[in-house]
Protein backbone atom coordinates (compact mmCIF):
# COMPACT_ATOMS: atom_id res chain seq x y z
CA UNK A 1 0.00 0.00 0.00
CA UNK A 2 2.87 2.18 0.68
CA UNK A 3 4.52 2.21 -1.93
CA UNK A 4 1.51 2.16 -4.61
CA UNK A 5 0.63 5.49 -2.75
CA UNK A 6 4.12 6.79 -3.24
CA UNK A 7 4.01 5.83 -6.90
CA UNK A 8 0.22 7.48 -7.30
CA UNK A 9 1.72 10.39 -5.18
CA UNK A 10 4.18 11.18 -7.82
CA UNK A 11 2.02 10.48 -10.84
CA UNK A 12 -0.49 13.12 -8.87
CA UNK A 13 2.10 15.30 -8.35
CA UNK A 14 3.46 15.73 -12.09
CA UNK A 15 -0.42 15.84 -13.40
CA UNK A 16 -0.84 18.57 -10.86
CA UNK A 17 2.10 20.47 -12.31
CA UNK A 18 1.60 19.64 -15.58
CA UNK A 19 -1.70 21.09 -15.52
CA UNK A 20 -0.67 24.84 -13.12
CA UNK A 21 1.89 24.81 -15.71
CA UNK A 22 -0.14 24.62 -19.00
CA UNK A 23 -3.06 27.19 -17.27
CA UNK A 24 -0.77 29.69 -16.95
CA UNK A 25 -0.05 30.56 -20.75
CA UNK A 26 -4.26 30.75 -21.20
CA UNK A 27 -5.58 34.08 -22.43
CA UNK A 28 -6.96 36.58 -20.31
CA UNK A 29 -10.49 36.83 -21.04
CA UNK A 30 -11.39 41.14 -21.34
CA UNK A 31 -13.73 42.32 -18.60
CA UNK A 32 -12.59 39.71 -16.19
CA UNK A 33 -10.27 40.20 -13.16
CA UNK A 34 -9.84 36.08 -12.90
CA UNK A 35 -8.44 34.75 -16.41
CA UNK A 36 -9.54 31.47 -17.87
CA UNK A 37 -6.10 29.82 -16.33
CA UNK A 38 -7.45 30.50 -12.86
CA UNK A 39 -9.68 27.59 -11.53
CA UNK A 40 -7.24 25.39 -13.52
CA UNK A 41 -4.49 26.39 -11.87
CA UNK A 42 -6.42 26.24 -8.62
CA UNK A 43 -7.15 22.72 -9.63
CA UNK A 44 -3.38 22.14 -10.27
CA UNK A 45 -2.03 23.37 -7.23
CA UNK A 46 -5.25 20.88 -5.08
CA UNK A 47 -3.64 18.20 -7.08
CA UNK A 48 -0.25 18.92 -5.73
CA UNK A 49 -1.06 19.35 -2.26
CA UNK A 50 -2.78 15.86 -2.21
CA UNK A 51 0.17 14.22 -4.07
CA UNK A 52 2.15 15.72 -1.13
CA UNK A 53 -0.07 14.26 1.48
CA UNK A 54 0.12 10.76 -0.12
CA UNK A 55 3.55 10.74 -0.71
CA UNK A 56 4.37 11.89 3.14
CA UNK A 57 2.18 9.34 4.52
CA UNK A 58 3.36 6.46 2.04
CA UNK A 59 6.87 6.99 4.24
CA UNK A 60 5.24 7.27 7.54
CA UNK A 61 6.69 3.86 9.01
CA UNK A 62 3.71 1.88 9.97
CA UNK A 63 2.79 -0.02 13.53
CA UNK A 64 1.33 -3.17 12.06
CA UNK A 65 2.45 -5.62 8.97
CA UNK A 66 0.45 -4.49 6.41
CA UNK A 67 -2.77 -6.89 5.70
CA UNK A 68 -4.74 -7.90 2.53
CA UNK A 69 -7.42 -5.37 1.71
CA UNK A 70 -10.74 -7.09 1.42
CA UNK A 71 -13.01 -5.71 -1.20
CA UNK A 72 -16.63 -5.41 0.45
CA UNK A 73 -19.61 -5.35 -1.96
CA UNK A 74 -20.61 -1.52 -0.05
CA UNK A 75 -17.32 0.15 -2.16
CA UNK A 76 -18.73 -1.30 -5.20
CA UNK A 77 -22.19 0.06 -4.37
CA UNK A 78 -20.82 3.41 -3.74
CA UNK A 79 -18.63 3.14 -6.66
CA UNK A 80 -21.73 2.25 -8.95
CA UNK A 81 -23.49 4.90 -7.39
CA UNK A 82 -21.06 7.69 -8.21
CA UNK A 83 -20.49 6.61 -11.61
CA UNK A 84 -24.19 6.35 -12.47
CA UNK A 85 -25.08 9.83 -10.81
CA UNK A 86 -22.43 11.48 -12.99
CA UNK A 87 -23.78 9.38 -16.07
CA UNK A 88 -27.49 10.84 -14.80
CA UNK A 89 -26.01 14.18 -14.21
CA UNK A 90 -24.25 14.09 -17.99
CA UNK A 91 -27.68 12.91 -19.79
CA UNK A 92 -30.13 15.13 -17.60
CA UNK A 93 -28.52 18.31 -16.85
CA UNK A 94 -29.10 20.05 -19.89
CA UNK A 95 -32.98 19.62 -20.16
CA UNK A 96 -33.53 19.97 -16.11
CA UNK A 97 -30.82 22.52 -15.49
CA UNK A 98 -28.14 22.65 -13.07
CA UNK A 99 -30.02 24.17 -10.40
CA UNK A 100 -31.82 20.76 -10.22
CA UNK A 101 -30.03 18.28 -11.02
CA UNK A 102 -26.71 18.66 -9.12
CA UNK A 103 -28.89 19.03 -5.85
CA UNK A 104 -30.38 15.22 -6.37
CA UNK A 105 -26.77 13.58 -7.81
CA UNK A 106 -24.82 15.17 -4.43
CA UNK A 107 -27.80 13.75 -2.65
CA UNK A 108 -27.68 10.14 -4.10
CA UNK A 109 -23.90 10.38 -3.72
CA UNK A 110 -23.73 11.45 0.09
CA UNK A 111 -26.23 8.24 0.33
CA UNK A 112 -24.59 6.15 -1.25
CA UNK A 113 -21.77 6.91 1.15
CA UNK A 114 -24.11 6.71 4.10
CA UNK A 115 -24.27 10.30 4.98
CA UNK A 116 -26.79 11.49 7.15
CA UNK A 117 -30.09 13.00 5.57
CA UNK A 118 -30.05 16.22 7.17
CA UNK A 119 -26.05 16.53 6.12
CA UNK A 120 -26.67 15.06 2.83
CA UNK A 121 -29.55 17.90 2.30
CA UNK A 122 -27.57 20.72 3.35
CA UNK A 123 -24.20 20.16 1.78
CA UNK A 124 -26.11 19.10 -1.40
CA UNK A 125 -28.25 22.53 -1.46
CA UNK A 126 -25.24 24.89 0.11
CA UNK A 127 -22.97 23.47 -2.43
CA UNK A 128 -24.91 23.81 -5.46
CA UNK A 129 -25.74 27.25 -4.64
CA UNK A 130 -21.92 27.69 -3.85
CA UNK A 131 -20.69 26.08 -7.25
CA UNK A 132 -23.27 28.20 -9.22
CA UNK A 133 -22.89 31.40 -7.96
CA UNK A 134 -18.84 30.60 -8.53
CA UNK A 135 -19.42 29.82 -12.23
CA UNK A 136 -21.95 32.43 -12.94
CA UNK A 137 -20.86 35.25 -11.12
CA UNK A 138 -16.69 35.19 -10.27
CA UNK A 139 -16.12 33.10 -13.55
CA UNK A 140 -19.22 34.54 -15.76
CA UNK A 141 -19.53 31.04 -17.00
CA UNK A 142 -23.40 29.67 -17.42
CA UNK A 143 -24.25 26.60 -16.21
CA UNK A 144 -27.87 24.65 -18.00
CA UNK A 145 -30.74 26.40 -16.48
CA UNK A 146 -32.81 23.59 -18.19
CA UNK A 147 -36.37 24.17 -17.21
CA UNK A 148 -35.62 27.05 -14.90
CA UNK A 149 -34.92 29.14 -17.97
CA UNK A 150 -37.98 31.14 -18.47
CA UNK A 151 -38.11 32.48 -14.23
CA UNK A 152 -34.88 33.88 -15.01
Amino acid sequence: MRRSDRWVGIALALLGSAVFWSAQAFPNVPGQKLGAGFLPMIVGAGLVLCAIGLIVRSLRPSAAPPQAIVPRNEHFGSALAIIATVIGYLLLAERLGFLIVAPLCLIAIFRALRVKWSHSLWWAIGGTIVVHLAFYKLLRVPLPWGVLRPFY
